[in-house]
């Protein structure tokens, strides 16, 4: 079987990886495929940062709003749904272009790596869910620290759902989620990746765009989703709503905090950011495959570095 060729652009959050991607897909008839694990959620818009209509510029975008966030969505759901996506793509002739900053998405669908099954334990759910609610998600994240320290740094102390996961794999089976990702890795591989990574040499600049990006999602009505959410119902330790924006403006809202209230809740938005960010360059920055862009130059020379890097791969 031919291998499916694919653009693949990733990043950190706010590094412009939206408008690469579009600008790809209308030099090379290519359509959008989210590795976002936030925007696979419908009514999660505004914090998630999906791209308006005029962002997509025509485009077609996949993988977005694709399941209510009361939903528990897996890391192996999103491969199986984005390979067909994918497949379906290239059937049509046209080039899929994977982007996002989800690492472990990104590299599990890639990498056609498939993890086994393991038993779940509700018992040691709910002990560990205890020590989240007394601790805070933080001193779960120095649990898995202490046995899977690659796992660990790919994930935030709010994404408790995740971390607890990725304990009970470990404790259940004896093997770290690093490890079952290793051993599954198969042949042969169903992708031919071009990997575009867009990074920043002068680390104040990603920085001032994460606090623009968060300033402008307070004014685009991010309280008002948030609000939406848990009128819905949505309860605010779900793994959707752990997400960087929701967890902390759901919080600030429970404690009846609003208006410019919420002022302390955004700077706290803005610092979880700065550290997600910090992480997924770490994640990505072990894969000697992606070649990188400074994010920091104009979009004219983006583009440039990035049709001659395509045209070098050679996947169309």
């Amino acid at each position: 079987m031919s291998l499916i060729p694919i653009i693949v652009v990733v990043g950190p959050t706010a590094s412009g990886k939206t408008r690469l991607a579009v600008d790809i897909a209308l030099k090379y008839n290519g359509e959008v495929v989210s590795a976002d694990s936030m925007q696979i959620y419908k009514g999660m818009d505004i914090g998630t940062a999906k791209p308006s209509k005029e962002e997509m510029r025509g485009v077609p975008h996949h993988m977005m709003d694709m399941v209510e966030p009361k939903t528990t969505y897996s890391v192996a759901q999103y491969v199986k749904d984005a390979h067909r996506v994918i497949t379906d793509i290239n059937a049509r002739g046209r080039l899929p272009i994977l982007a996002g900053g989800t690492g472990l998405y990104v590299n599990t669908l890639i990498d056609n790596i498939e993890f086994g099954e393991t038993e779940r334990d509700d018992g040691l759910r709910r002990q560990l869910g205890d020590i989240a609610a007394e601790k805070g998600g933080g001193a779960l994240l120095e649990m898995l620290r202490g046995f899977d320290p690659q796992t660990a740094e790919t994930l935030h102390p709010n994404n408790t759902g995740r971390i607890i996961r990725a304990i009970e794999v470990y404790k259940t089976s004896g093997m770290t989620m690093t490890q079952m990702r290793e051993k599954s890795r198969r042949t042969p591989k169903l992708f031919k990746p071009c990997m575009i990574g867009l990074g920043f040499e002068n680390r104040s600049v990603l920085y001032s765009r994460i606090d623009a990006r968060v300033d402008a999602m307070m004014q685009a009505g991010l309280e008002g989703e948030v609000r939406e959410l848990l009128k819905r119902g949505i309860d605010k330790n779900t793994t959707a709503m752990q997400a960087i924006g929701y967890k902390e403006i759901a919080q600030a809202i429970s404690e009846g905090r609003t208006g410019s209230q919420l002022s302390e809740a955004v700077e706290e938005i803005k610092l979880g950011t700065r550290h997600y960010a910090k992480r997924q360059l770490t994640w990505f920055r072990r894969d000697t495959r992606i070649s990188w862009i400074e994010a920091g130059q104009s979009n004219e020379n983006i583009c440039q570095n990035a049709f001659n890097l395509i045209e070098n791969c050679e996947v169309i």
